[in-house]
């Protein structure tokens, strides 16, 4: 499958664009009209530049309000396209997008608009161009897929084609199956955007909110399957308008697209395995299927569809092995961990200054670092390691989606232990479960600890421009699933949050934008903020909050003071016994319930951007006390208010 994207995708000048693209690992661009305007390049050198990248220019886009106008107004019009098609040939682009008239357009009559295509497509034989006719969603007389392809088939002219656009076709809810009743080789382009769930105009929504396949709401991988059936064998290009791409580092975002689209093609590829039979003598993997029931020498499209490669298949974690903080304090979170009843096991044979505490499954390693070496919080959540099936099936998957590996000294008795860096900078390993104590632990020593205690969630927070990024990470790399988002009131503003965790909830991480206001980056090439009004958190399950609450009193638990106001709003919404409403009260332990369960936590003071909280889960809760964060959130904000 060919890449491309768009250079309306990207921030910075137009060169920078191209190296970006070219860095990334994409076969083409899309030159946005406006990036060449503004450019002192000229188009002769933009060609070079592109070459020398080793990147194609697959398309020119875009030519506006051209059909459905009265004759003075289509001469004007096509001297606009001779000049615009002159330029093409500089540059050596040999197609352009036209849109469906959204401003000038007069004549609601698809023989005009097809006569006037017509036009427009003898004028392109005489440049040797292809011309795609694309249906805005918010176009004057066509805005619709089906719509724009009748029209094109009316024109029947080999150098006029159309354009599907995911945006524009999704977002008004079209017929999908219409799709399969155009010839691939009329389809002369494909962009893709996904976007979220939205109420909103349509223009608004597509000009701001657009994001990058896999990040939105869409089944982009149907739609793709669509399009690859039909016979189209173009480049796949995305197309996204957004804010915070354009204001984010142009090299990050043009990897964390190309990533969409790796992801995007493995999983197009694996529903067609699941739909297609294989063939004898295959050789490639878009090869290895047919119809089942097809005919296959009716339809010759049917077997010329692009190649689409899988990935190594690697199923969701089992669970988190650990959790790694780095401290330039060790003293006051091991006292914290020792306080939560968490066991010393030692310290690392070969590194000294890093220290491994559990309670049961739960495993915190703790590496003390010089203040020195970071210019953030003294205290921060540096990363996570996942049980995975394969961690070499794992990392081979990391790789081909572009995340950058985490470099790793270890001795050579030292175990394996492999990871990469997620968006926000922190560090995500994978370790092969094998059904018993991880090896790696002989490292710090030897510690049985049979509790029923384990790491339940981890609480990421991610800035904002990187929060869409983080989601496809976690849902490509790990098969984590996106749940329902939420926003949350804080005194500070509304704390945006999305769960992402595995189908039987071994894995939860719910990840937070907080409202801007930032103390330094995470270590790491990606350097990301850390949002200082939501720190991050782990959550450690026990099987009797209460007896938990009490040794973590006793050994001088500094815990997160929860007002009274909250118990009796409690009890005016659950009608919870005396006893029970008293003995929350003092533990300072919250309190949610649903229809399947009940949820019991309390929450420790935070050290430098990361706290604890202690939970117990009855039945089959498996939410995390929404109602409950506003509190908790306005309990921090006090607190950091004094300091």
């Amino acid at each position: 499958m060919r890449t491309s994207i768009a250079t309306v995708c990207l921030s910075g000048t137009l060169e920078e664009k191209l190296r970006a693209a070219s860095r990334a690992g994409f076969d083409g661009v899309e030159i946005f009209e406006q990036d060449l305007v503004v450019s002192p390049l000229s188009p002769e050198a933009v060609r070079e530049l592109a070459g020398d990248l080793g990147i194609s220019l697959d398309l020119y886009q875009p030519f506006r309000d051209f059909e459905g106008v009265d004759e003075e107004q289509f001469a004007a019009n096509l001297d606009r396209a001779h000049a615009k098609f002159t330029l093409m040939r500089r540059l050596g682009i040999g197609t352009m997008l036209l849109c469906s008239n959204v401003g000038t357009a007069t004549i609601s009559d698809d023989t005009v608009a097809a006569g006037h295509l017509r036009r427009l497509g003898d004028l392109a034989a005489q440049f040797d161009i292809d011309v795609a006719y694309e249906a805005l969603a918010w176009g004057r007389f066509v805005s619709e897929y089906d719509h724009a392809w009748q029209i094109v088939e009316r024109t029947d002219h080999p150098h006029i084609g159309t354009c599907l656009d995911s945006f524009h076709i999704l977002s008004r809810g079209t017929d999908l199956d219409l799709i399969s009743e155009i010839p691939g080789e009329k389809i002369f382009f494909l962009q893709l955007a996904d976007a979220p769930a939205l109420t909103m105009d349509v223009l608004s929504w597509s000009r701001h909110h657009r994001v990058f396949p896999g990040e939105g709401a869409w089944n982009l991988p149907d739609f793709l399957a669509r399009v690859v059936d039909s016979g189209y064998r173009g480049p796949v290009s995305l197309e996204v308008f957004n804010d915070s791409f354009r204001q984010s580092d142009t090299d990050r975002t043009a990897v964390d697209g190309l990533r969409s689209l790796r992801w995007l093609e493995a999983t197009t590829a694996d529903i067609r395995a699941a739909t297609f039979a294989p063939a004898r003598g295959a050789e490639t993997v878009e090869e290895q299927y047919r119809p089942k029931d097809a005919d296959c020498s009716r339809d010759r499209r049917r077997i010329e569809r692009i190649d689409l490669r899988q990935l190594p298949d690697v199923a969701e974690p089992h669970g988190v092995d650990f959790a790694e903080i780095s401290t330039t304090d060790l003293g006051a979170v091991a006292r914290q961990l020792h306080q939560l009843d968490f066991r010393f096991t030692g310290y690392h044979r070969s590194k000294p200054h890093i220290q491994l505490w559990q309670r049961g499954s739960a495993r915190i390693i703790v590496s003390e670092i010089d203040r020195s070496s970071t210019g953030q919080a003294p205290t921060f959540l540096r990363g996570i390691g996942f049980s995975v099936s394969d961690s070499e099936a794992a990392m081979h998957r990391a790789a081909l989606l572009l995340a950058a590996e985490v470099p790793r000294k270890q001795t050579h008795d030292d175990a394996v232990l492999r990871g990469v860096y997620a968006p926000d900078g922190s560090e995500v390993f994978f370790q092969t479960d094998r059904g018993h104590t991880p090896g790696w632990t002989a490292e710090f020593g030897t510690l049985l600890d049979d509790r029923r205690s384990a790491i339940d969630h981890i609480n990421l927070s991610q800035p904002a421009q990187h929060f869409d990024e983080a989601v496809l990470f976690y849902s490509s790399l790990l098969d984590l699933r996106a749940q329902t988002a939420q926003e949350v009131p804080s005194p500070t503003g509304l704390v945006r949050s999305q769960v992402m965790s595995s189908a039987d909830g071994s894995v939860r991480l719910p990840l937070n934008v907080a409202p801007q206001a930032t103390t330094g980056s995470k270590l790491g090439d990606l350097s990301p903020t850390v949002t200082a009004q939501h720190p991050e958190h782990i959550a450690i399950t026990c099987d009797d909050i209460f007896d938990a609450a009490s040794t973590a009193r006793a050994r001088g638990l500094d815990f997160l003071v929860i007002p009274d106001n909250y118990y009796d709003d409690l009890d005016a919404r659950f009608d919870l016994p005396a006893d029970l409403l008293a003995r929350l009260r003092d533990h300072h332990v919250l309190y949610d319930r649903d229809a399947h369960g009940e949820f019991l936590h309390f929450y420790t003071s935070t050290t430098g951007a990361v706290f604890f909280e202690m939970v117990q889960r009855t039945g089959a809760y498996s939410g995390f006390g929404a109602p409950n964060a506003p509190v908790r959130l306005a309990a921090q904000h006090r607190l950091s208010s004094h300091f």
